[in-house]
């Protein structure tokens, strides 16, 4: 079986579900490039818990965790399964590891889960198993998480965080769009894509002191820290690859970021 790499990805807006733009052609070329999976386990930004939670449903619902959008968003499913046996092996994993688990039998598939995952898998016949993040507990807890699952890809099984490279909500107002980008957004990126290149993970688990524009990009840290599940994941000596899928709204970077095991 071919080792699946794991993935980092920029979900965006809930509209992206209804206006994919160049988010959807990048997130359609990927899925096209690997090998089908078996399975996929998504750490989303927005499935937080203060220790490891991972969804357990046999038949996860579509779950529309936002307000204030058209009725058609509203009417989207993703009828993908869920693998109550995966959800448990993971759990254990976590448990030999050092960082207690627990399942969740009733948890769904939040936007940042359903909506990249309709782009990528648009038939929704791939079971898919939600992981929660732990955004009081830094990015060093979420690589810790992301290592404690190294070695899934060997099976099969796409491991996928799911969050936003720039998230800065409060812009949503500053006049910001297409033609007049936020002046953090190409430092912060820039500089996350060359940490990456050079290996320094040092410099990203301590990115809110080091990275330029670090809190004007991420006010709050949960939708950074999937980028580290998917880093820590990848294991030692991984090479990252950044696929730009632009700026959404002037403030929103599109990034993925592909990490492949070391050979």
């Amino acid at each position: 079986m071919n080792h699946l790499p794991s993935l980092y990805i920029s979900h965006g807006s809930p509209m992206t579900a209804l206006q994919p733009g160049l988010t959807g052609t990048r997130l359609a070329e990927l899925a096209a490039a690997l090998p089908r999976p078996r399975a996929i386990v998504v750490a989303s930004a927005h499935y937080l818990a203060r220790s490891p939670l991972v969804g357990g449903a046999g038949q996860p619902s579509t779950v529309h965790d936002f307000g204030g959008f058209p009725q058609e968003l509203y009417e989207l499913q993703y009828p993908a399964p869920g693998d109550p046996g995966l959800a448990a092996r993971i759990a254990n994993r976590l448990d030999q590891a050092g960082l207690p688990a627990q399942v969740d039998p009733q948890r769904g598939l939040d936007h940042g889960i359903w909506v990249p995952l309709r782009l990528m898998y648009p038939k929704a016949d791939i079971p898919v198993v939600p992981l929660s993040i732990q955004p009081m507990l830094g990015p060093a807890h979420q690589y810790a998480l992301g290592q404690a699952l190294a070695g899934l890809g060997g099976e099969g099984v796409l491991l996928i965080g799911s969050g936003s490279i720039t998230h800065n909500l409060h812009d949503f107002r500053a006049g910001y769009d297409a033609d007049h980008e936020a002046p953090y957004v190409r430092p912060f990126i820039e500089w996350v894509e060359q940490r990456l290149a050079q290996g320094d993970t040092a410099a990203l688990l301590d990115y809110r002191r080091q990275a330029p524009f670090a809190e004007r990009a991420h006010p709050t840290d949960e939708h950074l820290l999937p980028l580290f599940v998917a880093h820590g994941a990848a294991g030692e000596g991984a090479r990252a690859q950044r696929l730009d899928a632009g700026v959404d709204l002037g403030f929103l970077a599109m990034d993925i970021y592909r990490f492949d095991a070391a050979a």
